[in-house]
């Protein structure tokens, strides 16, 4: 079994995750977007922008047909797209001069979670994790998982629940099963937890 690992095609914590956030919802109140994309500035004169890559898949911008912008979600059908210099540039159909792309500052682009790109099995979206129950082998409930620390060896679950914050370490010897159609985690507490 691999480790499960939020990918950075991640939502923020605007856009539905619960990153963050004491309390968060239950497992089966998935975000409608995902944010792969940050409107930094205009480019160009004919209204396109440049924006920060937020995906692991940076590929993905060439299929897309549609994408949405944050705060309304707005529809804009995506004219032409090309990764330059770790960024991506993106023609808008509708933003046609750089003082329109110009008022996309600092805009999410999003896709919806069903356009999310497959993970191979044991791999997991930040979104899919937090909000799980935790329990153990022995069927201890120990909380929810309320956010995801990236550490660089490995990630680490943050875990609330009455006992107070469990760090829970995303690693095989840990983590025993990943339940998404139940909306819980199930781990073997390592020795000290």
């Amino acid at each position: 079994m691999t480790p499960p690992q939020a990918p950075a095609n991640t939502p923020s914590p605007k856009e539905g995750g619960a990153a963050g956030e004491t309390g968060s919802p239950p497992f089966s109140s998935a975000p409608r977007y995902l944010a792969v994309a940050r409107i930094l500035t205009s480019f160009g004169v004919h209204g396109e922008v440049r924006a920060e890559i937020l995906t692991e898949f940076p590929q993905r911008f060439a299929g897309l047909q549609t994408v949405y912008l944050s705060e309304e979600a707005q529809p804009y059908s995506l004219e032409s797209s090309r990764l330059r210099r770790g960024q991506v540039i993106l023609k808008l159909q509708g933003i046609d001069t750089p003082e329109q792309a110009a008022k996309l500052r600092g805009q999410l682009v999003l896709v919806p979670v069903e356009e999310a790109v497959a993970l191979p099995e044991g791999q997991y979206y930040l979104y899919q994790i937090i909000g799980l129950a935790v329990e153990t082998t022995a069927g201890e409930s120990l909380g929810h998982v309320t956010d995801v620390l990236f550490t660089g060896a490995n990630d680490v679950y943050v875990v609330r629940g009455e006992r107070g914050e469990l760090l829970v370490p995303a690693i095989e010897e840990v983590v025993k099963q990943v339940d998404l159609e139940h909306g819980r985690l199930v781990i073997e507490p390592l020795q000290g937890m």
